[in-house]
């Protein structure tokens, strides 16, 4: 069985509809709904609601794999909001941000239906300014808030993890098309995770 594994339920709207086809209902934050060949799930924002929801799911259920899916922030001037982009590695920004030792960065395989494939840095703190964009450029090309815990939560049970977020929107920028964006953003995704459902 494969995880699909969304960020916030809003995320995992469009997916649900297209591939639930009454098999289930939509997603509440942290409950998960299945059936033989997947099991989807909405964390909530955030790596701490994140790494318990992703390790509550793995004690839960024998998973072959999980898929995280979302949307992101763009760093670099590549990550262009509407890109679909790939985690080939994914590193924990907050302990950066607070000068403490930083985790080691975690390697991922990027799938090749993807954009863009990078760093992936995930803090629970915003990206603000033109400075601190900078900052963050040298170490990764996008930001989100779950990324990190839920590939560490999975490679401490031995589960294979892929993430794929859709850019919505880039630091330190403000944009009146935001709200398309994230429906864009969301179309994006339930896109990718159905084929790559079909693919599996």
């Amino acid at each position: 069985m494969i995880g699909m594994i969304f960020t916030t339920p809003e995320e995992a709207r469009r997916f649900v509809a297209a591939y639930g086809d009454g098999r289930f209902d939509a997603l509440d934050e942290g409950v998960p709904q299945h059936d033989d060949s997947v099991l989807a799930m909405a964390t909530g924002i955030g790596k701490i609601k994140a790494t318990l929801q992703t390790e509550r799911l793995l004690r839960a259920h024998d998973l072959d794999r999980l898929i995280h899916v979302g949307t992101c922030t763009g760093l670099s001037d590549e990550a262009e909001v509407g890109r679909l982009f790939g985690a080939s590695f994914v590193v924990e920004g907050d302990r950066v941000a607070l000068s403490a030792a930083a985790y080691p960065r975690m390697p991922l395989e990027a799938p090749d239906a993807c954009d863009l494939s990078g760093t992936m840095v995930t803090q629970d703190h915003a990206v603000e300014g033109d400075e601190e964009r900078q900052y963050w450029q040298r170490i990764g090309d996008v930001t989100d808030t779950t990324a990190y815990a839920v590939a560490y939560v999975a490679g401490q049970h031995g589960t294979s993890c892929t993430v794929v977020k859709a850019i919505t929107a880039q630091a330190g920028e403000e944009r009146d098309s935001f709200q398309e964006d994230r429906r864009d953003g969301y179309a994006q995704i339930a896109d990718f995770a159905l084929q790559a459902l079909n693919a599996a």
